[in-house]
């Protein structure tokens, strides 16, 4: 997976969790984050975080940080354009880049690899994953070429949802299982965590 990077986004507020960044809470003595790049960093050929703020806070995980190059936190759209655009300027090799989003702890080891897969068996333009009937379309694949298009529509045209900008395209979907657990759990409230700490242990012991 050479030609693709990997973009983990972590760009928002988090407010439903208190503020702060969700991503570097624990589950079972390890960081949401920690556990997201050991499952797709294998998957890509670079790896890049997208965050606000000071990137001091990510140091220990040796990435690159890249802040979102629209202001006023517009969404998790202005965080894909940062991706492509990253990849443009820094992996001249890239053709795709994949997002994941940081709050989902339980994010698959194939998920890359058949995003890929279904873009290129469907013909489509980008793809993105889908778990019992549900869209996740943070989890996608995006051609590099796109950025100007995405820049357009989200610069001059306002466009925030992530669905409204893939439905302008050839979109593949690629299902996911939900057992034992749904990949795309996210934790974004307390609550949350507890739950994945649940999930984690009776995970362990099946």
């Amino acid at each position: 997976m050479s030609e693709v990077v990997g973009l983990l986004l972590a760009g928002g507020l988090s407010r439903r969790m208190g503020g702060g960044d969700k991503n570097l809470q624990t589950l079972a003595g390890r960081t949401i984050l920690e556990r997201i790049i050991d499952v797709i960093r294998p998957q890509v050929g670079a790896l890049v975080l997208n965050a606000n703020g000071d990137p001091a806070r990510f140091a220990q995980f040796g990435l690159p940080v890249a802040a979102d190059v629209v202001g006023g936190y517009p969404g998790p759209l202005a965080g894909v354009l940062t991706g492509l655009e990253w990849a443009r300027d820094h992996a001249p090799n890239a053709r795709w880049v994949a997002t994941v989003a940081t709050d989902s702890p339980f994010v698959p080891g194939d998920l890359v690899a058949r995003l890929v897969a279904a873009v290129e068996r469907e013909g489509a333009d980008l793809a993105c994953a889908r778990s019992a009937g549900q869209l996740h379309p943070v989890f996608g694949l995006w051609p590099v070429a796109l950025a100007p298009a995405l820049r357009h529509a989200v610069v001059d045209e306002g466009v925030r949802k992530v669905e409204a900008w893939t439905e302008r395209h050839r979109r593949a979907v690629v299902d996911f299982s939900t057992d034992p657990v749904d990949p795309f759990f996210n934790a974004n409230r307390p609550e949350d965590l507890e739950e994945a700490e649940r999930l984690l242990v009776w995970g362990a012991s099946r």
